[in-house]
């Protein structure tokens, strides 16, 4: 025991004086591994790069228990540490760990950023180009959800969640193609040349009937929303008028919200006792041609076989409650419904058509459309 003591004694006075004993492990290299620790958990690594930090905190748990658990926390100045050599790899491989991870961040960062200005454009854009078409464009569940995904990813942005900000940026891009590649089917007739000449020679055929019989015909251009009245051949006014919620869209079935294409004629005139709305034209919709199309689309499947035509379909003015849309008429405003109603006939000819010009809104649109796709 006296022994035991006095070895103990000597050691002491050993490492206290001359000589000098250290630490096995040193504190600030503890501090500094549980430093980086904290900065990785930070930056959120266990989630962005859970591989690498389980590695990292796998290792830092078993030494941190070698630590504690260790007896001979002191060492001679000669004799070699391999733990403290293990904690400096493991310093040295967190804090390479680190700037990876910081690296990566910042390119997230940097592309969801990026990501975010780009939707917050289509979108903006796509708005304005909707406004200028009069909102007369069922736009469907696609936009609402691009917009609540762009919320999303701005929300995971500012929480600093990068990788689910793009993620979820990404989804909504695609949510915005979707729709983009829906509007360019449904209304890329307004940007075909070859329909738009049939177009105009719809309408220089009317005017010409007009002229010919002298007799008052109709025009009605739904790109620009207005009808035109002509006397003679000669355009005497034009209104402008509201479609159907899908307007733009030419009528194929019953309910579908659209607003017929092509040569009708007035074969009834409607008082203000004779139809809930101000005053009425109806027109022949469907003719022969409207049969057509239906049959051809329920032959090759691109309408069910239980569908309807439907019908109805008329130029009016408002009705009692002063609604500012139709299911698929043309509406008027009162005073200029009583206008043409005061200066057509039964047998009016009405010719309804998409455009008069290659360059109208909805051409320049869907090219806008189609160079933020490209661009995304």
């Amino acid at each position: 025991m006296l022994r035991a003591v006095s070895i103990t004694i000597t050691i002491s006075l050993i490492c206290g004086s001359v000589i000098s004993c250290t630490p096995a492990v040193p504190p600030d290299l503890l501090t500094a591994i549980e430093d980086i620790d904290h900065q990785l958990i930070s930056i959120g690594a266990p989630h962005t790069a859970p591989d690498e930090y389980t590695a990292f905190a796998a290792r830092w748990a078993a030494l941190t228990v070698r630590v504690q658990t260790d007896d001979d926390l002191i060492r001679w100045p000669w004799e070699p540490n391999h733990f403290e050599d293990e904690l400096r790899r493991l310093l040295a491989e967190g804090t390479a760990t680190l700037a990876k991870i910081e690296e990566r961040h910042a390119l997230l960062r940097s592309s969801a950023e990026s990501m975010l200005a780009t939707l917050d454009d289509r979108l903006s854009t796509l708005s304005t180009h909707v406004s200028l078409l009069g909102n007369h464009i069922l736009l469907g569940k696609e936009v609402t959800q691009a917009d609540l995904l762009l919320k999303q990813a701005r929300s995971f942005f500012a929480q600093g969640d990068y990788a689910r900000s793009l993620s979820v940026a990404e989804q909504a891009a695609k949510t915005l193609n979707l729709q983009a590649e829906a509007l360019t089917q449904d209304l890329q007739r307004y940007a075909d040349s070859r329909q738009v000449a049939r177009w105009r020679l719809m309408v220089n055929q009317t005017i010409e009937w007009s002229r010919t019989h002298r007799s008052p015909a109709l025009i009605v251009s739904k790109v620009d929303r207005q009808l035109s009245l002509y006397e003679n051949g000669r355009k005497i006014s034009s209104y402008p008028v509201r479609l159907g919620y899908n307007g733009l869209k030419d009528k194929l079935v019953q309910g579908d919200g659209a607003t017929p294409e092509g040569r009708y004629r007035v074969t009834a005139m409607k008082g203000e006792r004779e139809t809930p709305f101000y005053r009425a034209l109806l027109l022949d919709y469907p003719n022969a041609e409207d049969q057509r199309r239906f049959l051809a689309a329920i032959r090759s499947g691109a309408i069910p076989q239980t569908a309807s035509i439907g019908g109805q379909i008329e130029i009016h003015g408002m009705d009692s409650t002063g609604a500012s849309q139709t299911l698929g008429c043309i509406m008027l405003d009162n005073q200029h419904m009583k206008t043409v109603f005061s200066r057509v006939t039964v047998g009016t000819p009405v010719t309804i058509v998409g455009a008069l010009t290659e360059r109208n809104h909805i051409a320049l649109a869907l090219t806008e459309l189609q160079k933020q796709r490209d661009a995304g």
